[in-house]
């Protein structure tokens, strides 16, 4: 427990307190002939005080320095001019004060220190009557000056900054003492600073509302909707008069007791020459309601409405990144104190669509409880242009219903969400590594059913002993044995029987290095540091991923090669107005040789013109993408690209793995087996349109026609599979329809389902969990 406050240093009383501040007039210079004919009266009968009295003042601290003022915190959008969100402790704007209307200098100088100009600190005018009021125990008085104001508030704020709990008390005690402290700084300060710096510091640093609202130019904008160079009288006469007591006069808190006191100020400022008597008659007759134009003040992501996640993912990696200071502690000050100017990736643009597909996919309110994300990169650069989700955001501890805090869009140490299976998605990593060993799209392959052992494998000299039930898995359409087939037919039809022969003719280890150097990863915290999970279902997807990687991932195709960390934070400016430094997009151009990135592109148009794409085809431009759909119909995805942007979009239940099948109803459409072609794919190519729309139509570079090694001239974009024929309809109530994503997630529970391990929160051991792989297999 912490231990009580106690009051630090030398307690003076009410006599010696006298004494005291007429000493500070002598040492000061402050006074002349008023503080001499004071001083002999008084000291020649209270010689022992008095020296007692100079004594405590010259143990009082007589130095002060002004420390920079916490200041809120802008984030904005890649326009530079859209806000998205503000964050502060203290809501304050620190301007100079040549922008700071005459008009409001003058209304704080009359109502709070009329002699502001002439005194040295210290009013001699006001220590009489604080003086007789202490001593009969009234009220503790001081007749403030504004220096003194001050440094009352420079001391608080230092306190606050260095979290000192016991500086906050003694700043703020009801004590003579403390008045005597800030007596002698006020003097001492005025040596050292001019009038006009003293001025603008006490209307920086001052509160003036109740809702944290610190400094003139703050509440201009709050209360007027205005800078505060543009105020005028009587909107002065209103911010002036808040300071006395912030939460009592706010004006848009208790209206009519601010207006009285603003009438108040007015009739000082009348008073002492500020304004003539028409100005003050016609402002005091003035509404104080027909004045206001109040400003919401927000602070934190949930202003930031549907880009709230994408803030909210601005906000973790502030925190976490080193970039922005040595501790957590450092990142949180810079973050809520610093007066930073953030600029981000995000379009404001893309950021729309994106809101709205999401929406319009699945309502938020949908008696499914089935919830959507979409997220686009920019390729060569790793920038997130969008983020959005179905779910609005709602950090507080008991949401409304239908949001929630949770970023579905990224990982688990920047959005808390553990990830979800990809599917069929993951089976790109495989071809890229097909390709690079050699191997080309046109080679045949097995894509008949079998059962495989781990010993089928190569796991690169790795000592992995067989499960006790071997792995087999099927195909979405209920189709097993297909043959032997081409790589390239085996991608857009997305058949898992094949893909699984082609990564057994391949090391395991290599799969795993090559996804990596792409941009895979894994989304849970526990998992990253050791990447892939190398296990033979990994081809279909059975290691939870973040749709933003994902998107990263395809944008290393995209953009020929190069892959590059997402990144969501392009500049970001000091109070000071110096650029502080920013995380790194870390691109590396030889993630991927360009010759693979171009053909695996080739091989993923095909699934957008004869594939489970094909009603996702853009309009006027090439795409390339893939569908996914993990074990069970749990997640369905599409993932896709074009030159300019990579695009994930993923559809599920973060919170349960509902089962999308068996009649399963999403936005009033009802289907036995949900896949990713159903909606995951329909919602890409809606946002894609939209997002893309009036932006040039760019196409993709050639790919490698060695590693096509397709016949003589190649083949442009046949209506059909290979070997002529269009595979046959399903039966009613038999298996899913051909094309649906081509994976084993139909709902048939193939085998006994146990390929859905990257579904499960935790895993046991290797033992265990090969142990369990037999025959499930049920991804897409």
């Amino acid at each position: 427990m912490a231990s009580p406050v106690r009051p630090r240093g030398r307690q003076i009383n009410a006599y010696q307190l006298v004494a005291l501040f007429l000493a500070f007039v002598l040492v000061s210079g402050v006074g002349g002939v008023l503080a001499a004919g004071l001083v002999v009266p008084l000291a020649a009968g209270a010689n022992t005080a008095t020296d007692s009295a100079l004594e405590v003042f010259d143990e009082l601290p007589a130095d002060l320095e002004p420390g920079p003022l916490a200041e809120q915190s802008r984030v904005y959008a890649n326009d530079g001019t859209t806000q998205l969100a503000t964050f502060y402790t203290e809501n304050r704007i620190v301007v100079p004060l040549d922008q700071v209307s005459e008009a409001m200098q003058n209304a704080v100088i009359a109502i709070e220190d009329k002699r502001f100009w002439q005194h040295g600190g210290v009013d001699l005018e006001g220590i009489p009557r604080a003086a007789v009021n202490n001593v009969l125990q009234k009220d503790t008085q001081g007749a403030s000056t504004l220096t003194q104001q001050y440094v009352k508030n420079v001391l608080i704020e230092k306190a606050v900054r260095e979290d000192d709990t016991m500086g906050i008390w003694e700043a703020k005690e009801n004590s003579l003492g403390r008045k005597a402290r800030e007596a002698k700084l006020a003097i001492s300060l005025e040596k050292r600073m001019t009038k006009e710096e003293i001025l603008q510091g006490y209307l920086n640093i001052a509160q003036f509302g109740a809702a944290s609202l610190y400094g003139v130019e703050t509440a201009a904008q709050h209360y007027f909707s205005k800078s505060a160079k543009d105020l005028t009288p009587v909107e002065a006469a209103t911010i002036a008069g808040v300071t006395k007591a912030p939460s009592l006069y706010d004006p848009t808190r208790n209206p009519e007791v601010s207006q009285s006191r603003r009438n108040t100020v007015l009739l000082t400022m009348y008073q002492q020459g500020f304004i003539s008597k028409e100005e003050y008659d016609t402002a005091r007759a003035t509404p104080l309601a027909d004045t206001l134009k109040v400003k919401p003040v927000e602070v934190g992501c949930q202003a930031a409405g549907g880009a709230a996640f994408f803030c909210d993912y601005v906000t973790k990696v502030m925190i976490s990144d080193p970039a922005f200071g040595e501790t957590e502690d450092d990142r949180k000050a810079l973050l809520y104190r610093g007066g930073l100017d953030i600029y981000t990736t995000l379009d404001p643009a893309m950021q729309v669509a994106a809101e709205q597909q999401a929406k319009a996919a699945v309502p938020p309110e949908d008696p499914s409880g089935i919830e959507d994300a979409i997220v686009s990169v920019e390729p060569g650069t790793g920038k997130i242009l969008a983020m959005a989700q179905n779910r609005d955001y709602d950090v507080a501890e008991q949401p409304a219903p239908n949001t929630t805090a949770v970023n579905y869009n990224v990982d688990q140490a920047h959005g808390s969400s553990s990830g979800f299976s990809p599917g069929s998605t993951w089976k790109v990593f495989v071809l890229a590594e097909w390709l690079k060993s050699g191997r080309s799209l046109y080679q045949p392959v097995n894509a008949n059913s079998r059962s495989w052992n781990n010993s089928d494998f190569d796991f690169c000299g790795a000592n992995v002993r067989n499960e006790t039930k071997p792995w087999r898995p099927g195909n979405s359409d209920g189709i097993d044995n297909k043959g032997t087939i081409s790589v390239l037919q085996a991608t857009y039809n997305s058949i898992n029987t094949a893909y699984a022969s082609m990564e057994s003719q391949l090391r395991l280890c290599d799969i795993k290095a090559t996804a990596e150097s792409i941009g895979y990863k894994p989304s849970r915290l526990a998992e990253q540091e050791g990447g892939v999970s190398m296990y033979p279902s990994m081809v279909i997807g059975t290691q939870n991923s973040s749709p933003l990687q994902m998107a990263a991932a395809y944008a290393t195709f995209a953009s020929g090669g190069t892959y590059c960390d997402p990144v969501a934070i392009t500049k970001v400016v000091g109070a000071d107005g110096a650029e502080l430094p920013v995380p790194a997009s870390n691109c590396n151009p030889n993630a991927l040789d360009p010759a693979v990135a171009n053909t695996v592109t080739y091989a993923l148009q095909s699934v957008m013109t004869q594939g489970s794409g094909k009603k996702a085809q853009l309009e006027g431009r090439t795409s390339a993408g893939k569908t996914g759909t993990a074990n069970l119909n749990k997640h369905t995805w599409f993932i896709g690209y074009t030159p300019q942007v990579a695009t994930a979009v993923w559809i599920g239940n973060a919170e349960s793995d509902v089962e999308m099948r068996d009649g399963f109803t999403i936005n009033g459409v009802s289907r036995r087996w949900w896949f990713g072609s159903d909606l995951a794919a329909p919602t890409w190519k809606a946002y894609m349109d939209q997002a893309l729309a009036g932006k040039p139509a760019v196409e993709f570079a050639a790919p490698d026609w060695g590693r096509v090694n397709a016949p003589t001239p190649p083949p442009t974009a046949p209506t059909t599979p290979e070997g002529g024929d269009t595979p046959p309809p399903a039966q009613e109530g038999a298996q899913p329809p051909a094309n649906a994503d081509g994976g084993n997630g139909n709902g048939g529970d193939r085998g006994d389902d146990r390929g859905d391990r990257g579904n499960d929160e935790g895993r046991g051991t290797l033992e265990d969990f090969l142990d369990d792989l037999g025959g499930g297999g049920g991804n897409d």
